[in-house]
């Protein structure tokens, strides 16, 4: 994915102020062995690229004047009612560096599992996203999990996820990703039918 820049040379609350009025988003690019270069970014552009969920976690070009640069989308901030992006920070990344990022995760095969099939189940994801460390060319735009073998009463942890070559979890805890139980609504209600057999046996 391709997000084109230009260098921005006036700097200050009064300036950012101007280029959101003028359509565009100030922004900052950081990191690696060259000085952070402060941004003008198209503002049209980089609200529907946000939209992506891909824009979140992938290895973007970022086209400098001409020259392209690959960055990762570190931070970006937005109005609070308005449908306004603020301000975006990108981070060089090295070919030979691991880079530190955040996945979303995608839940599969919810429907065919145990749990729902068979028991009727809720499935919870605990987790939506996943801090991963890789090198940029090992980066996936997600991390897929399987729940086709989930049974009630259990769980899917780290461990059980299966990454792709390259990817390492951050994480040192064995954290729970999705669970899968009962609605409480349903024990409820079986719980006062169960009650009643003995109640009509004594009469």
């Amino acid at each position: 994915m391709k997000v084109i820049a230009f260098v921005r040379k006036d700097l200050g609350t009064g300036a950012s102020r101007r280029q959101r009025i003028a359509g565009q988003t100030p922004a900052i690019v950081y990191g690696g062995t060259e000085a952070p270069v402060n941004l003008s970014l198209d503002h049209n552009a980089l609200y529907h690229a946000l939209k992506k969920e891909a824009f979140h976690s992938s290895i973007l070009d970022l086209e400098i004047d001409g020259v392209v640069q690959k960055v990762l989308l570190r931070d970006f901030q937005v109005h609070a009612y308005k449908q306004l992006v603020l301000h975006a920070d990108f981070q060089r990344v090295d070919a030979t560096q691991a880079i530190h990022v955040k996945v979303p995760l995608h839940f599969v095969n919810a429907d065919v599992s145990p749990a729902v099939k068979l028991s009727a189940g809720i499935i919870s994801h605990v987790l939506t996203d996943l801090d991963i460390s890789c090198l940029p060319k090992d980066l996936p735009e997600f991390v897929e999990v399987d729940l086709a073998a989930l049974e009630v009463g259990h769980s899917i942890h780290l461990a059980d996820l299966k990454l792709p070559n390259g990817v390492t979890v951050v994480s040192q805890e064995n954290l729970t990703v999705a669970t899968a139980a009962i609605p409480a609504g349903k024990v409820e209600a079986e719980a006062p039918v169960a009650a009643a057999a003995p109640a009509a046996e004594k009469k």
